[in-house]
């Protein structure tokens, strides 16, 4: 064998190598990849917004999937004249953006068609049912629907009552009033992550921030409320000196 044929022999060895070993790697990331179980995340998973928070910290290892027909009616929701249903379908698009650009987690936007007559609920579970994937939601409907299926249901508000992260009675915290309660004197409103404050005599106080005093929290599997008040001393307000 002369020199030129031993050359040629160590080139194709070291491609043999090499592809050799991208079809080692390709395998092994394919493996880990379908062993990664899928979520797939709902509409309201999405306006409650604190699964950003629990990707953010490593909790999740999953890879999430949203898929465009939650998307689109997220869309829906946000054109929606109802102010306080615009905002939290707003909000929750940002979440989705927000997820999308985290580097520790794996986002995947699923490419989806509802069929005719056919629900965003129905197809979710119609896909994680399919797929063997989980579902995330805060919906009760959802919740007991999935699980009579067969399909395992991450609820965050099921995580916060086991991580009993409650807001204690006399906790100030602020808000914006964006609406009017069922009785006439009550102010509504909603923090970040999507919890309903129920505010008393803030009907006339709509389209403001103010600072409030918790009376009761409830925290449920379908959700959470706070009742509260409006504190006597407002932030940016200097307080009255006692003489």
């Amino acid at each position: 064998m002369d020199f030129t044929q031993t050359v040629i022999l160590v080139i194709l060895i070291a491609i043999f190598l090499e592809v050799t070993a991208l079809l080692i790697i390709t395998s092994i990331k394919k493996y880990h990849e379908f062993r990664r179980p899928k979520v797939f995340i709902d509409t309201s998973a999405l306006m409650d917004g604190r699964i950003l928070n629990v990707a953010k910290i490593n909790f999740l290892g999953y890879t999430l999937v949203i898929t465009k027909s939650v998307l689109r009616e997220l869309q829906l929701v946000a054109d929606s004249k109802d102010s306080d249903r615009r905002d939290r379908a707003r909000f929750g698009l940002d979440v989705a953006s927000e997820l999308t650009r985290l580097d520790n987690v794996e986002v995947e936007i699923y490419q989806d068609e509802l069929g005719r007559g056919q629900f965003v609920d129905e197809r979710l579970v119609e896909l994680a049912k399919k797929t063997g994937s989980y579902i995330c939601t805060n919906d009760f409907n959802l919740n007991k629907v999935a699980s009579a299926n067969g399909i395992r249901v991450l609820n965050i508000n099921d995580l916060a009552i086991i991580m009993k992260n409650l807001y204690v009675p006399g906790e100030r915290i602020r808000v914006r009033i964006t609406g009017t309660g069922n009785n006439a004197s009550q102010g509504i409103g909603h923090l970040q992550d999507g919890t309903m404050v129920v505010i008393e005599n803030a009907a006339t106080r709509v389209n403001t921030e103010v600072d409030v005093d918790v009376l009761k929290y409830i925290q449920t599997s379908a959700g959470r409320m706070i009742f509260a008040k409006i504190s006597k001393n407002q932030s940016g307000k200097k307080k009255k000196k006692k003489k």
